[in-house]
C-alpha cells in the first residue's frame, strides 16, 4: 500500500521519471518541478519510505537515485514497469527535457 499511495502524486510520479535518467540533488529537482525545496524534500521522504528511492552523500551533496528493489519485490516490479510507461504523457516529458539544461553547480551557488 506504501508504494501505491508513493506513486499517487503526480510530483512523486515525475521524481521518478526523472530519475530514471540520471541521480540528481533536491536543487535539480526543485528547478525542473518548479516547486519548493520543502515540497521537493516531503516527496523525497515520502518515496524513500515506500522503498522506491535511496540516497547517498558525497562531501556537501546529497545524491537521489531508484530504488535497486532488492528489499521489495512490489518496488521491483513497479519500477520495472514505470521505466516504459507514462514516456508520451506531456507533463513527463516537459521535465525530462528539462535534465539535461540542469545543472546543479550552477544552481546550488546561488
Amino acid at each position: 500500500i506504501k508504494v501505491m499511495k508513493a506513486l499517487s502524486d503526480p510530483n512523486r510520479v515525475k521524481i521518478v521519471k526523472m530519475l530514471q535518467y540520471k541521480t540528481m540533488c533536491v536543487c535539480e529537482m526543485r528547478e525542473a518541478l518548479q516547486v519548493s525545496q520543502p515540497s521537493v524534500s516531503k516527496n523525497l521522504k515520502i518515496l524513500e519510505e515506500a522503498g522506491l528511492v535511496e540516497y547517498n552523500r558525497d562531501g556537501l551533496w546529497v545524491n537521489y537515485h531508484l530504488s535497486d528493489g532488492r528489499r521489495s519485490h512490489y518496488v521491483a516490479s513497479l519500477l520495472g514497469h514505470l521505466r516504459h510507461w507514462l514516456e508520451n504523457e506531456p507533463v513527463v516529458q516537459d521535465v525530462v527535457k528539462k535534465i539535461p539544461h540542469i545543472h546543479r553547480e550552477a544552481l546550488c551557488a546561488k
